[in-house]
C-alpha cells in the first residue's frame, strides 16, 4: 500500500459480530467479511480514517463462550443492555483468544485476506488484536504446551488477571517465566503481521517484568523490545498499539510501541476541570504525537452517556484535535448510549442524535485538512480578560499550521462563562486584517492583526463552549 499514513492519523474501531450481525438482520441471511459493502469501507476512507481496527476477527472457543454464558454477574449486564437477551446474542468474548485465525463466523480464512486488499484500495489500513497475557481454555496450547501457562498454588492452570483483579474465567494465564512461552507468542506476531498491518495490544503492560512479576510473583525476561524487533525485520512499517494504564504508557513507548492508550487525558476530561487537561497537553511532544485520544472504546462507557451533550463536544474537540492518534467508536457519531458487552454479538436498537451526527460531521472535516494530520503543533497562551477575573484559567487554546494553512482551537472547558485573551503566535498578521472562520459554527469575524498579536485575540463564550477558526490575514 503506497499511500500517504498522516503523522497524526485517525482510526475507526467496529467490532467485527456486531457488525456483521446488524448487516445480516438487514439482508435476511449470514454475511461474512467478503460482504461488507465497498459503499461502507470507502465512506470511511472519505471521513479521512487511515485505519480500521477490526475487534473480534479471531477464533474463540465453545468454552469461552459457555463461561460467558453462564457467569450470572454477567448475564445481568447483559440484559440491562438487551431486555429481549437471547442464547444466540451470546458469543463469548473476542478476548478469550483460542487461534489466531479468522473466526469460522466471519468467514473462511482467504476473507481476511481479501477483506485487507479491499480496504488498502481505498487507502485504509487493518488494525487487529493480540492478547499477550492469556488464552481460552480451549487454546491448543493448553493440551500440547501445559507449561506455557502458570499453575495456581493447588496445581491447576490459573486464571489470566492483572494484580488488581481475581482473575477472568474464561481465559488462562500465559506464563512470561517460560522462555519457551515468549518464543511461541513471537511467533504468533510473525504469523499476524502477515494478515494486517497493525496490532492493538491488549492489556499490553500485563507482561512488562515488573507487572508480571507483581501480579504471580515470578521473573521473567523483557519480552515487547525483542519481540517488536523481531516483527520489524520482516515487516519494517507494521504498527504496534498498546493497551495500557497505571501510568505506563511512556515505558512501552520506549520499547518500541508506535502508540499508547491515553487513558490519562480521558479521565481528566470526564472529571471535567481545565487546568489537569491543559498540563496534559503540554507534556512531553514525542510522548503527545504517540498518545491514542479517545473519548469511548469497547471498554469504556459510551460518551454520550458519560458527558453532558455541551461537554461532550468540548471533550471531543480537545481529544481529537490534539496531536497524536485519533480513536473513535463505531455507534460514537450517532451519539448511542448503552455500552454492550465484547460478550455479545448483538447491540441493542437506538435512536440517533442528528445534533451530536451533525457536530461529529463538522470535526472529522477538519481532521480531514492537511493542518491536523501533519501540521506543526504550537500551546496558545490565554490571558485574564481583566484584573481580578479568574475564568481565564477554563480556557484551553492551541495551533496548527501546514504550508501556509493555520488554525487556532479555543475551549473554555468549564461549566461557566469566561472571558480570555489568546496571542497569536504569528508576526506577520501585524498591518492586516483577519478574517476567522469557525469550521464548527456558521461563526465569522474581521479583526484587527496587530490587536491579535496584543493582547490577543478576546473570548468570551459559554460554559463549554469552543471554536475552531481558519485564520486568514489579508492586507488592511
Amino acid at each position: 500500500m503506497n499511500a500517504h499514513t498522516p503523522r497524526h492519523p485517525s482510526l475507526y474501531e467496529v467490532n467485527a459480530r456486531v457488525l456483521l450481525r446488524r448487516l445480516a438482520r438487514e439482508r435476511g441471511r449470514r454475511l461474512t467479511l467478503d460482504e461488507i459493502p465497498e459503499s461502507w469501507l470507502a465512506q470511511l476512507a472519505r471521513c479521512g480514517f487511515s485505519w480500521i481496527y477490526l475487534m473480534g476477527a479471531w477464533e474463540t472457543g465453545e468454552a469461552g463462550r459457555r463461561v460467558s454464558g453462564s457467569n450470572e454477574e454477567w448475564l445481568r449486564g447483559y440484559r440491562d443492555v438487551l431486555p429481549d437477551l437471547r442464547e444466540e446474542d451470546i458469543c463469548g468474548s473476542p478476548f478469550a483468544v483460542c487461534g489466531y485465525s479468522l473466526h469460522p463466523d466471519l468467514g473462511e480464512p482467504e476473507a481476511l485476506v481479501q477483506f485487507r486488499k479491499r480496504l488498502h484500495r481505498v487507502g485504509l489500513l487493518l488494525m487487529l488484536d493480540l492478547v499477550p497475557n492469556h488464552t481460552a481454555p480451549d487454546h491448543p496450547w493448553v493440551r500440547d504446551h501445559p507449561d506455557y501457562y502458570v499453575r495456581d498454588t493447588d496445581g491447576n492452570l490459573a486464571h489470566g488477571r492483572d494484580p488488581h483483579s481475581g482473575g477472568w474465567p474464561d481465559t488462562l494465564q500465559l506464563d512470561y517465566a517460560n522462555p519457551a512461552l515468549a518464543e511461541a507468542m513471537t511467533a504468533e506476531m510473525q504469523k499476524i503481521a502477515g494478515q494486517c498491518d497493525g496490532l492493538r495490544c491488549d492489556m499490553a503492560m500485563l507482561v512488562l517484568p515488573e507487572v508480571f512479576h507483581r501480579t504471580w510473583g515470578r521473573e521473567m525476561e523483557p519480552f515487547w523490545p525483542g519481540a517488536i524487533e523481531n516483527v520489524r525485520r520482516e515487516h519494517p512499517d507494521f504498527v504496534f498499539m498498546a493497551e495500557v494504564y497505571w501510568d505506563l504508557e511512556w515505558t512501552l513507548q520506549e520499547q518500541g510501541f508506535d502508540y499508547t492508550y491515553d487513558k490519562r487525558l480521558y479521565d481528566r476530561l470526564r472529571n471535567g476541570t481545565a487546568r489537569p487537561v491543559r498540563d496534559h497537553l503540554r507534556a512531553d511532544s514525542e510522548y503527545q504525537d504517540k498518545s491514542v485520544r479517545f473519548l469511548e472504546n469497547h471498554d469504556e462507557d459510551r460518551a454520550a452517556a458519560v458527558f453532558s451533550p455541551e461537554q461532550h463536544r468540548a471533550a471531543a474537540i480537545l481529544a481529537f484535535l490534539s496531536r497524536g492518534l485519533r480513536f473513535f467508536h463505531e455507534g460514537q457519531f450517532s451519539g448511542r448510549q448503552k455500552k454492550t458487552s465484547v460478550h455479545l454479538c448483538r447491540e441493542p436498537e437506538e435512536p440517533v442524535d442528528p445534533a451530536i451526527e451533525e457536530f461529529y460531521r463538522r470535526l472529522v472535516a477538519c481532521l480531514r485538512l492537511p493542518a491536523f494530520q501533519d501540521g506543526k503543533w504550537r500551546f496558545l497562551d490565554c490571558n485574564p480578560a481583566w484584573e481580578g477575573n479568574p475564568s481565564h484559567d477554563g480556557y484551553i487554546a492551541f495551533a496548527w499550521e501546514h504550508e501556509g494553512r493555520r488554525y487556532i482551537v479555543t475551549v473554555n472547558y468549564a461549566p461557566d462563562r469566561g472571558q480570555c485573551y489568546v496571542p497569536l503566535p504569528w508576526r506577520d498578521l501585524a498591518g492586516k486584517t483577519v478574517r476567522l472562520r469557525d469550521l464548527i459554527s456558521p461563526a465569522r469575524y474581521d479583526r484587527d492583526g496587530e490587536a491579535l498579536l496584543s493582547p490577543g485575540l478576546f473570548l468570551d463564550i459559554p460554559g463549554w463552549g469552543r471554536h475552531v477558526f481558519e485564520v486568514a490575514g489579508e492586507e488592511g
